[in-house]
């Protein structure tokens, strides 16, 4: 496989499932257990500098991981967001799509995750570029190499399956 990369970042290790336009891969500093970015290949920096071509198959491959961390995570539901910009909260300037399984209650009676991507939390690039020197929280300790590409290796097969069960024609 060629070196995938997410803005500046070598992912290539991350990366559980390609397509012709996308990527999704696994987080470092995942706000909820599932929590992985879908990500066009080609680095753009805004929405608007895909091609119609790649927005599809963005949005494809985002509901493709959906169906998939539905299944092995027991999600309820899902926060799919998008921070198209600097202004808007966008750390990485290349397009991506935060898809976060959900259960009820989850996070408590307050639904914290918008609050999240918003702040520090959901900083990736910063996140990116200090893996491993920053102070590890109680809650959202970065993750290894190693645990990473574990579970990158695990729904690489999830995908599979789900992809397999396609093709024999059921759903």
């Amino acid at each position: 496989m060629p070196p995938i990369h997410f803005g500046p970042f070598n992912v290539t290790s991350q990366v559980f499932h390609t397509t012709k336009h996308s990527f999704a891969l696994v987080n470092l500093k995942p706000l909820l257990p599932g929590h992985v970015l879908v990500s066009p290949l080609a680095v753009k920096p805004h929405l608007s500098d895909l091609s119609k071509d790649e927005i599809a198959d963005l949005f494809v491959t985002v509901t493709r991981v959906q169906r998939t961390l539905k299944r092995v995570y027991k999600a309820d539901a899902f926060n799919v967001a998008v921070q198209d910009g600097e202004a808007a909260g966008q750390s990485v300037p290349h397009v991506h799509c935060h898809v976060i399984p959900r259960t009820k209650g989850d996070v408590g009676g307050d639904d914290k995750v918008h609050e999240w991507l918003e702040g520090e939390e959901g900083d990736v690039g910063k996140h990116q570029r200090e893996a491993g020197r920053w102070a590890q929280d109680e809650e959202r300790k970065p993750r290894s190499k190693e645990e990473m590409e574990k579970e990158a290796s695990w729904l690489r097969e999830e995908m599979a399956k789900d992809e397999r069960e396609d093709e024999s024609g059921k759903s």
